[in-house]
Parts: C-alpha cells; structure tokens; sequence
C-alpha cells in the first residue's frame, strides 16, 4: 500500500481489495470501471493488494499509515477484519464478516455488502424477489451465511440449509430466525425440500475453476450435495461461483428447467455497494456490469 500511494501521489484517493490469492480479482477493475463512470477516474483508483493469511491486522494498519479511503477484503481475511476494525454495521456483527471498510478521518467501518449484492443480483438476473417465498441455502460457510441472512432480511417466508455438518447448517440457519430451518441429507427429506423450493442456492465452492471439486467433477464425481437434476421450472437456481461461467451445477439445473443466476451479478452488486459507501454516489451498476462482462470470467 505505501508503494501505491508513493506511486499515486498524496491528492489520489486510493482504494484496492485484500486478499491471498489477488492476482484473480476483478475488484479493481469494477472500481475502476465505476471512478471512470463516475467522472472520478482522474482522482480515484483502486488496486490489488496481496496479504497473507494472518496478516490483515498489519493490512489494517498500512491502511492508516497509506491513507486508503476504503479496502474490499476477502478470503482469508473477513472474520480476522471483523475483530479488527474501530466499527461494524450490524450485519457484519451478525455475520462476524467483514467484506468492506470505509475509513472516515482515520476510522474504520467494517460492513459485509455480499447478502445486499445477491439479493440484487437475484433481481436482475431472474427478476426474482424473495419476500413470501422458500429458499434452499447449499452450504454453510461465510458466503452461505450472508446469503441466509440477506434472504431473511429480505422477507422469504422460509430459508432451508443443508451442509454435510449439521452443526453448521443449524448455525447459518438460525441467521433467519424463525424462517430458518435445516434440511436433513436424507433423500427423501432433500428431495421434498427441493422440490417445494422457489430459489435453490449453490452457496459452496465445489464448481469453482481450480478447486479440487472442480477437478473431481471433471473425471467424472458428482460432489454436489443436491443433484441440480432435482430442479425444474418454476424455480430460480443460483450458485455462488463465477469463474467459470457457468458451473456444471448450474448448467444441469438450468436443463433440468430452472432460471440461472450466476455469481458475477452478487460480485458486480456487493462491489457496486462498497462504492456508493465510499463516494457517497450511486454506483454505476451498468457501466460495471460491462466491465465485468467484457473480462469474460469463463473458465
């Protein structure tokens, strides 16, 4: 970060996402795409940062020392930038996950703009509302849990999760309240909880390009936890993953007759998020869209 404001100068206002791996990232390029949108390109920038896993609170701090106005963080560092910055929004407490910080006169907000970027994502994609419907979560980690939490909040009458550990289902579960529930891995109980669902969510990585899923998938493994021939029409499948474009998982539900959203639309909407809190502008969300779809994350 010194080398990047060294580079940019003290007038720039810098901004940039945390992660290991980074180089993959299409963050900057989206704030970026949205400063040029904005008439903010000669002022702004954002960069990659790579930081190593445990090292966010020294991020955290060559953050002050650089002045960076705002930092999107990733894997592995949401839960280590939750206990670390000054503040947090209610949802990233809930969520214990921080996927965005906003520094204002030398205070950090922590905030998680990922359930907001899905529920988004859902509308443009599918033009799919959650409020009055049933939702099945697949998977039980962080991105799991802030798409439970986003469907709730967003008024879905019930939100089902399953997970191969069932005292992880029943933890991102209860992120939903009284709409929250836990589908056993039964077959007959899944098979029922698919079939009366309305939006069906890969919330897991298996599928994502590089993985080890991936790659037992591709031989020929099924290591999905619901098989997407379940899903039919009438009913919106989602998966987390963009890269590539699409999944197996959502290819096969998208046969099997379902509406596909893909997870480029929740990385466009979480980050289209985090601009408007650190410019405190509307966020171009076409002018992103376009970059995103120009870099053509597909395999």
């Amino acid at each position: 970060m010194e080398r990047a404001r060294a580079d940019a100068g003290p007038d720039m206002r810098l901004v940039g996402v945390i992660g290991s791996p980074i180089a993959h990232s299409l963050s900057p390029l989206l704030h970026n795409a949205a400063f040029a949108a904005l008439g903010l390109g000669e002022t702004w920038c954002s960069s990659a940062f790579e930081v190593a896993p445990g090292a966010a609170a020294e991020a955290l701090a060559a953050m002050r020392q650089s002045d960076i106005s705002g930092l999107s963080v990733t894997m592995p560092h949401k839960a280590d930038v939750a206990n670390l910055v000054d503040e947090c929004t209610e949802v990233a407490r809930q969520l214990d996950a921080v996927n965005c910080v906003a520094s204002t006169e030398g205070v950090l907000l922590g905030t998680n703009t990922d359930g907001e970027g899905f529920v988004a994502s859902l509308a443009r994609g599918a033009a799919f509302m959650p409020a009055g419907r049933r939702c099945v979560v697949i998977g039980a980690g962080g991105a799991a849990r802030a798409v439970v939490l986003a469907l709730a909040e967003a008024g879905a009458s019930r939100v089902e999760v399953l997970n191969r550990t069932p005292e992880r289902a029943a933890a991102a579960a209860a992120l939903a309240g009284s709409a929250g529930s836990v589908v056993a891995l039964e077959s007959r109980a899944l098979a029922k909880a698919i079939e009366a669902a309305d939006l069906v969510v890969n919330a897991t990585p298996v599928g994502m390009a590089g993985s080890a899923a991936a790659a037992a998938a591709a031989e020929g493994g099924t290591p999905w936890l619901v098989d997407p021939e379940l899903l039919h029409t009438d009913q919106v499948a989602a998966d987390l993953v963009y890269a590539p474009r699409p999944t197996r998982w959502l290819a096969a539900a998208a046969a099997a007759g379902a509406r596909s959203v893909d997870g480029l639309g929740m990385l466009v909407h979480q980050a289209a998020a985090q601009l408007a809190l650190w410019t405190g502008m509307a966020a171009p969300v076409e002018a992103m869209w376009q970059a995103a779809e120009a870099a053509d994350p597909r395999t």
